[in-house]
């Protein structure tokens, strides 16, 4: 039950994870540059994501222009559209693996095929969490390095946004689900393992009965 139980909380971390990392990768505002300049009825908040700048007015004006050139873009942010995509499917695979093996369910068979089930959707989640994580730090890595660096002027320099803050919560649920569901099926297989079922053996009472009339003949 105990078992049971934690990995149904598990199950809705990697689902917060998984809205997570979607939300992530679809924000545009993984670095911001707030520039309010001498008026601060002008200013003007500049948002870069993955997919699409945007920029944002003070008067309620809001405008996106989408990134369509892929070999334009920075390397960073090249492998952060790959990895956040790789991240978004594997989570998903996670979820419908781990609706098949979790205890609490009716689905997978039996007990060793569900135990498979949900340590391979356990696998699912640590490589989601990995692919995920692994952009952000390397993301965050090149913001703060532009913004550390005296020959970029102020006005080019940004700041980490709520999408990198995302990516990386979203990341940790997923590691953390992972592991759990992973634990749980390895802790199962290796009591298994450390005591084996005993097997009894019974003496055949045909094989007495037929001694017994043998040793009749010989007397």
């Amino acid at each position: 039950m105990a078992s049971a139980s934690l990995q149904f909380f598990a199950f809705i971390l990697a689902l917060f994870g998984v809205f997570g990392d979607i939300a992530a990768t679809l924000l545009p505002n993984w670095k911001v540059n707030a520039d309010v300049g001498s008026n601060i009825i002008t200013a003007i908040t500049q948002m870069q994501g993955l997919w699409m700048d945007c920029t944002w007015y003070s008067t309620g004006m809001f405008s996106c222009t989408l990134k369509y050139s892929i070999l334009s873009l920075p390397v960073y942010i090249q492998a952060a559209r790959t990895t956040m995509v790789l991240s978004c499917i594997l989570s998903a695979f996670g979820i419908c693996i781990t609706t098949v093996g979790m205890k609490c369910t009716k689905l997978g068979g039996d007990t060793d095929s569900k135990n498979h089930a949900c340590f391979a959707g356990g696998v699912c989640f640590i490589l989601a969490g990995i692919f995920g994580l692994v952009p952000t730090c390397w993301y965050t890595r090149e913001i703060i390095s532009n913004f550390l660096d005296q020959t970029i002027p102020e006005s080019s320099k940004h700041e980490p946004g709520g999408a990198v803050y995302t990516g990386f919560i979203s990341a940790g649920f997923l590691l953390i689900a992972g592991v759990i569901f992973c634990s749980s099926c390895f802790k199962r297989q290796q009591g298994a393992w450390i005591y084996p079922p005993r097997q009894h053996h019974f003496p055949s009472t045909e094989q007495d009965s037929n001694a017994g009339y043998n040793l009749k003949d010989y007397v």
